[in-house]
C-alpha cells in the first residue's frame, strides 16, 4: 500500500466540516440534481456503524445535495448480503455508493459490475477491491502506533522483554493487517508476543475464547500487556481476564472509542482506545459521493492516493487517529461531544468520573 501526500490533512478536515452545502453545489447545482447515493455498512457488531458513521454521512450528504436520497443497507456480516444489497441499489438506479465492504476480496466482482454499469464507488473506512473510485479513512499504521506507544507505557519496566498477548482483528479485512503492522513497527524488539490470534468477525466471543486459551497456556502473572485492535476485542479480552479471575489486569488497548470502552477506561479496566474523528470520515465520503454523482472529479478532495491489490492511485483522504487514555476523555470525546458526562458518567461511575475530574451525572 502505497500514499502520495498532496495536501495538508488538517485544513482539508477544517473545510469539508466547514463547507456550506452551497459551496460544493458549483453553478447553482445544489437543488436541481438530485439523485441517489446509496450506503452501505458491513455490521451492528461494532456500535459506531448505526451510531456514528451512518447518520453523520446521512446528515453531510443531505448539507452537500439537499435533493440527494440516501438508500441505506447493513450486511449483518454477511458478504452475499451485501453483494445482493449493492446489486439492489445499482437496479434501482443509485449514481453512486459508498461502501464499507464485509470482504474487501469477495466484494470485488460486485464492484466491478457497479463499475460496468457507470456507478462509482467510495471505500469507506477499509479498502475494497475492483475499480474503486474514491477512498476514505484513517491512517491504519497510525493506529496500531498510539496503541503499542500506549501499551509500551502502561508496561514501564517491563516494556523491554515484557510478555504481550496480540488480538488482532478480521484476516480478510485489510484494516486489521495495517493496524497489526503499526503496532509491531513499535513493539518489535522489545517485547515478546507470546500469543497472536486473529479474530474473525471482530468477534467479543471469539476475542474472549482466545485470551481464555492464552491464559491458560501461560498462565495470568505471565501477560504483562494485551494489544487488542478494536474495544469489541478489548470487551472480550477483559472478559476472559475477570473470569480467570485475574485481579490486577494487564493494560489492554481498543479502537474506536466505543461508550462502553471508555466507560470501562473510567473504571480502569481499559487503558485506551483509539478515536477516530467521525465527522471527518463522514464529510470527505459525502464530498466524494456527491463529487462523483456530479461526474465530477475527487482529486482536489482527496490527500494523497493509495494503491490496492487491484487499482493504482485510488484519490484518498487519509485522516489522522488520536489515542485517548483517562487523562484524554475531556480534550477529546466530551470537545467533540461524541458524548456527554451524562452517558459516560453514571451513578455506577460516579466515583471514577469524579476522581478524573469529568463530574458525575445526577
Amino acid at each position: 500500500m502505497r500514499a502520495r501526500t498532496r495536501h495538508a490533512v488538517a485544513m482539508l478536515v477544517a473545510g469539508l466540516l466547514a463547507m456550506p452545502a452551497v459551496a460544493c453545489a458549483g453553478k447553482d447545482r445544489a437543488g436541481a440534481d438530485g439523485f441517489t447515493v446509496g450506503l452501505l455498512l458491513p455490521s451492528r457488531t461494532l456500535p459506531r456503524w448505526e451510531h456514528f458513521d451512518k447518520p453523520l454521512i446521512e446528515k453531510r450528504l443531505k448539507a452537500l445535495c439537499p435533493r440527494c436520497d440516501v438508500e441505506y443497507a447493513n450486511a449483518d456480516n454477511d458478504v452475499t448480503r451485501q453483494q445482493q444489497q449493492m446489486a439492489s441499489m445499482v437496479l434501482k438506479g443509485a449514481k453512486v455508493l459508498i461502501i464499507d465492504a464485509t470482504d474487501p476480496k469477495a466484494l470485488r466482482s460486485s464492484i466491478q459490475q457497479a463499475h460496468a454499469a457507470g456507478v462509482p464507488v467510495v471505500a469507506y473506512d477499509r479498502l475494497a477491491e475492483g475499480p474503486i473510485s474514491g477512498y476514505v479513512s484513517f491512517d491504519g499504521a497510525q493506529v496500531g502506533k498510539l496503541q503499542a506507544e500506549a501499551l509500551l507505557k502502561a508496561m514501564g519496566d517491563r516494556a523491554n522483554g515484557g510478555n504481550v498477548v496480540m488480538m488482532n482483528g478480521d484476516p480478510t479485512n485489510p484494516n486489521a493487517a495495517w493496524f497489526r503492522n503499526g503496532a509491531m513497527s513499535v513493539l518489535a524488539g522489545k517485547v515478546n508476543i507470546r500469543r497472536s490470534y486473529d479474530t474473525p468477525g471482530w468477534s467479543t466471543d471469539t476475542a474472549h475464547n482466545n485470551m481464555s486459551a492464552a491464559i491458560a497456556a501461560l498462565g495470568p502473572q505471565r501477560i504483562d500487556g494485551v494489544l487488542a485492535a478494536n474495544d469489541s476485542l478489548a470487551a472480550g479480552v477483559i472478559s476472559a481476564l475477570k473470569s480467570a479471575q485475574v485481579r490486577k489486569l494487564p493494560p489492554v488497548t481498543g479502537q474506536d472509542a466505543d461508550l462502553e470502552a471508555v466507560q470501562r477506561i473510567i473504571k480502569g479496566e481499559q487503558l485506551m482506545t483509539v478515536y477516530k474523528p467521525f465527522p471527518a470520515e463522514a464529510a470527505g465520503a459525502a464530498a466524494m459521493a456527491v463529487a462523483l454523482g456530479r461526474g465530477e472529479s475527487v482529486r482536489d478532495i482527496a490527500t494523497t492516493t493509495i494503491d490496492s491489490p487491484t487499482t493504482k492511485h485510488i484519490p484518498t483522504v487519509l485522516l489522522t487517529p488520536r489515542s485517548v487514555t483517562a487523562a484524554d476523555i475531556r480534550r477529546t470525546l466530551l470537545k467533540d461531544r461524541v458524548y456527554t458526562v451524562e452517558q459516560l458518567c453514571t451513578r455506577a461511575l460516579r466515583r471514577a468520573c469524579d476522581k478524573l475530574g469529568l463530574g458525575a451525572a445526577d
